[in-house]
């Protein structure tokens, strides 16, 4: 029996083909990944660090993978910002139980989440493809954090890498975050270099969110004014 002829190319793909797409099914793996993680974060701390690790890692693999496989979609790029956001927001909510104040992971929770929704609604009110592009801004850090995929990655491993060393090192709910830190500073140790480092590029990384949630809020006023302009 001869075989069904494939579909042409540049034909239309369905809709349950995107779902398919090797990068969101790498997506749909890091959310599973993630779930675990958390379900055993407090039992096993290690098995928790490896798996978020792991998760996180993944983030970098299915962007390759959209490029390599010519599967870049709308649905994707949202699925894996939904799933940064999340991951990132579940284990701060967890730090801001185990260590005193609490307020700073919630400040920066609620920083990342704001920072990222309203660059995208910003990203799409000034029909840009990527809220990536910000080519026209007039600020070089932000300019520097989006344009270098090596700064940008040195900056969000130096997050993730800080607050699973803050999540590893902390004993009871009743830790001071200052005290934590400073004490194992204070050491000569790769695990003092590694806080030192990704608590520079975590900074780093605080400081861009707080310039993207600026950038992003000019752009919706001046939006609205220039559509109030051409009425």
């Amino acid at each position: 029996m001869a075989k069904k002829p494939g579909p042409k190319p540049g034909s239309k793909p369905s809709k349950l083909s995107v779902y398919l797409y090797i990068p969101n099914i790498i997506g749909y793996t890091r959310v599973l990944l993630n779930c675990f993680a958390f379900h055993v974060c407090f039992t096993n701390k290690i098995l928790f660090s490896i798996l978020y690790f792991f998760s996180f890692v993944c983030d970098a693999v299915d962007g390759w993978a959209a490029r390599k496989f010519n599967q870049v979609s709308t649905f994707g790029a949202f699925w894996t910002m939904v799933t940064d956001r999340i991951s990132t927001a579940c284990l701060l909510v967890v730090l801001s139980q185990v260590y005193k104040p609490g307020l700073v992971f919630l400040s920066l929770l609620a920083l990342d989440i704001a920072s990222h929704w309203l660059q995208m609604y910003s990203t799409f009110l000034m029909g840009k493809a990527s809220h990536k592009d910000v080519k026209d801004s007039s600020n070089w850090l932000f300019r520097l954090y989006y344009g270098n995929r090596m700064f940008m990655a040195y900056c969000c491993v130096s997050c993730e890498v800080l607050y699973l060393i803050l999540f590893y090192l902390s004993e009871n709910h009743t830790e001071k975050l200052m005290d934590v830190l400073a004490t194992n500073l204070q050491k000569i140790s790769i695990l003092s270099f590694l806080i030192a480092t990704s608590l520079v590029g975590c900074t780093i990384k605080q400081l861009t969110n707080v310039i993207q949630l600026k950038t992003a809020a000019d752009a919706c006023v001046l939006y609205d004014i220039d559509k109030k302009h051409k009425q």
